[in-house]
């Protein structure tokens, strides 16, 4: 056996440098290595490797004390290994193969995916699913049954001291491993070993200082009413639908090509190939010189002359306004960064490029009545560089449309159903063989029958189906961190967390349950914080907006009820004939700034999300004010669920209203705000609808904008509206 030496990894490793820092991949297959045969010292220095195979040796277990942080591939395969728990300093890893090791027992197989929470593939097959069932809900199982265990015969000594607390901690440890009894005979070394853990937490929580905080609540009894949307006939759900997922071949995803956009001056509305018709923006009449009426403000938020006004104030302001002022921006700070980063770029010029028709009713020109509801830009990767392709949701059919051509790329429908809202993800398909995993986006849609259709639109596959609630669906949002997660909201007046798992090349696929969210009415929006999504969620509800904690893991209940609601001053101004509690606008412009809005108001806020989290909720109400940054203005309209969207990496906040208008902000100063002096800021823009003509019958007046999207480098605007109209603005090129 040849030793392990600095020359040997240098030789074995690529790519090819002079640096174990830098080598990515690592071959050291069949050299016939023990475990005192690793020199872990020498192997630490790989901070870089992200594969690493050690296939046909003679290891018994890993070295426990080596961490490879950026480690996602391991071979272990024809080795024999015994003792799994080594591999715990690995807990980036995400593919690890284990074949062909005799003593590995199913047992086994379970500690791994405990022990590593980032594993999707193993042993070449995707087991995101059951890994987090293991996790999550079989973990919940077993801690059930072990509180039960300490409360039926433990309790804590009055003078709790280190040698009372080790002969408690043994006792009910070797209690909680007999008792407690769960799952097939055939895991019952995991179960014990699971139990052991859990244990050990459930004690250290009892005895480790809280927090102060009272996370109790009172679940409050509502009525769940018939669910509608806006102008839309009551919607019944469909008892013939499985409740189980099942895998479904795409009956009806024709690619669906336009022809070639129409003369602008023709302004004629002109169908198309398949089920797409396209019709010619004419373009507005000239308007007065006015930011809410089409042109652009040169300086946001603030004119020049208000600016110099203010700096001559701050001269002259006695020197406690200035320390009030030096304290204001301090707290400001950490909203600062990424704002301050997006000043840079100018507001841009929207020009609108096609307007399409492409989810009506049995292919008809002349439906006009489909509302459409939602719509989403597909996920950057790698592969796809840019992206332009747009999903669409309304009516029976989900289209993906090429925002530059016009064309309508796939469609999909589904006789019956009214989809609602829809949500992309990428999850990890595996292949046959030795070949690697691969990414791969994906939509989930659902609507009026509570079902959720998961479609690969690539390889135009509707490759399955599940029921995640026996009401309506009003809102998916996928983890970006986790693009398996996905939430789902209801007209039940619930949000789920489900595990969708990744697909192998057969789209196999399997779905668990994670988490139950309780709430008081219908949710209309889901936001997850951009940098700790796992841990917190924002729902926009018709009763307001409210806060869940969604982590994971030990002491969690999978059924829980909101952490706190967030309120806004506005609410002070309440009465018998004013509610301005329903929220129908939420997402987020930085890792901090938040814009939501009501429909009732007339305004959208920008508030801060950590300054807000960090307040102590109200022990009557569990409620918090929003730390409001500033107040932007927007349409006087009573028309509901008209949603705002972002552009983070270009700080825009747009949306539309019931008039066909598009309104934009381009946000790059926020300690210059106004809402101390309760003087909204304006929009930059206000787009004008572009007044399509139909053929024989003139312009179509504006309609409500139902949903806005935006690509992340904003090449693209997306409008859906109540009329059946996909509208595409595009960014014109800086001169």
């Amino acid at each position: 056996m040849e030793k392990i030496t600095e020359k040997l990894l240098l030789e074995k490793g690529s790519p090819k440098t002079n640096k174990l820092e830098q080598i990515t991949t690592l071959n050291l297959s069949k050299m016939g290595l023990k475990l005192e045969d690793l020199p872990v010292k020498l192997l630490s220095r790989l901070r870089s490797l992200k594969r690493w195979d050690l296939s046909g040796n003679r290891l018994q277990e890993f070295p426990a004390s080596l961490d490879l942080p950026a480690l996602r591939y391991l071979d272990l395969s024809d080795n024999q290994m015994e003792d799994v728990t080594t591999l715990e300093s690995l807990r980036g890893l995400e593919e690890l193969k284990m074949d062909d090791n005799l003593y590995i027992t199913v047992s086994d197989n379970y500690k791994l995916f405990v022990l590593l929470p980032n594993l999707r593939i193993y042993n070449s097959k995707d087991v995101t699913t059951s890994a987090n069932h293991l996790r999550y809900v079989y973990s919940d199982n077993l801690r059930t049954r072990m509180i039960a265990v300490w409360e039926r015969s433990f309790s804590l000594p009055d003078l709790i001291s280190a040698e009372k607390m080790s002969s408690l901690e043994k006792n009910f440890v070797r209690a909680a491993r007999q008792q407690v009894k769960f799952g097939p005979s055939s895991v019952a070394d995991f179960t014990r070993w699971r139990v052991e853990i859990l244990a050990k937490e459930f004690l250290r929580s009892l005895t480790e200082p809280k927090d102060g905080k009272d996370h109790t609540e009172n679940k409050e009894k509502t009525d769940v009413s018939t669910p509608s949307k806006r102008k839309q006939t009551d919607l019944m759900t469909d008892a013939t639908i499985s409740l189980t997922p099942r895998k479904k071949l795409r009956a009806d995803l024709p690619k669906s090509p336009a022809q070639s956009s129409p003369h602008k001056s023709s302004l004629r509305l002109k169908p198309q190939t398949g089920t797409q018709i396209r019709m010619s923006p004419l373009k507005p009449n000239r308007v007065p010189p006015t930011p809410t009426k089409g042109q652009r403000r040169t300086e946001t938020p603030r004119s020049s002359t208000e600016v110099q006004e203010a700096k001559e104030k701050e001269r002259t302001e006695n020197p406690s306004r200035k320390d009030a002022k030096a304290a204001e921006l301090h707290r400001n700070a950490h909203v600062q960064p990424v704002i301050k980063a997006c000043s840079k770029t100018q507001p841009v010029s929207l020009k609108p490029l096609h307007v399409l028709q492409c989810h009506s009713k049995q292919d008809s020109s002349e439906d006009f009545s489909t509302q459409l509801w939602a719509c989403a830009f597909q996920p950057l990767s790698e592969s796809n560089g840019g992206s332009r392709l747009v999903a669409t949701c309304g009516g029976d059919s989900v289209c993906v449309i090429d925002c530059e051509t016009g064309m309508v790329m796939k469609k999909y429908k589904v006789p019956g159903e009214e989809f609602f809202s829809l949500a992309w993800s990428t999850v990890l398909m595996s292949r046959r063989g030795s070949a690697p995993s691969q990414a791969c986006s994906i939509l989930a849609a659902g609507g009026k029958r509570g079902a959720i259709k998961l479609i690969h639109p690539r390889d135009n596959v509707a490759y399955g189906e599940f029921r995640a609630s026996r009401k309506p669906l009003s809102v998916l949002r996928f983890n970006h961190r986790q693009g398996n997660f996905l939430f789902t909201g209801s007209y039940d007046n619930k949000i789920a967390m489900w595990d969708v798992g990744g697909v192998d090349s057969h789209y196999n696929f399997k779905v668990v349950q994670l988490l139950t969210l309780e709430v008081g009415a219908t949710p209309l929006h889901i936001c997850l914080p951009p940098a700790a999504p796992d841990t917190h969620l924002l729902t926009a509800c018709e009763d307001g907006l409210h806060c869940y904690n969604t982590q994971l893991g030990a002491n969690s209940t999978t059924k829980r009820s909101k952490e706190m609601e967030i309120t806004f001053p506005i609410y002070k101004e309440e009465d018998k004939q004013h509610n301005y509690r329903t929220i129908d606008g939420l997402s987020f412009l930085t890792d901090d700034v938040v814009a939501s809005k009501s429909h009732t108001h007339g305004s959208i806020y920008l508030w801060s999300w950590s300054r807000t989290k960090s307040q102590r909720p109200n022990k009557s109400n569990r409620s918090v004010c929003a730390e409001v940054l500033a107040e932007l203005q927007w349409a006087n309209t009573d028309i509901p669920y008209l949603a705002l969207n972002t552009c983070p990496g270009w700080a825009y906040i747009v949306c539309g209203d019931d008039k066909g208008l598009i309104w934009t902000y381009h946000v790059t100063n926020l300690q210059e705000n106004r809402f101390q002096t309760r003087k909204p800021i304006p929009p930059t823009e206000v787009l004008e609808w572009p007044t399509p003509v139909r053929k024989g019958l003139g312009p179509i007046e504006g309609p409500s904008i139902n949903s806005v999207a935006m690509d992340p480098e904003l090449h693209y605007l997306v409008a859906l509206t109540d009329m059946n109209m996909v509208v595409i603005w595009k960014r014109e090129a800086s001169s």
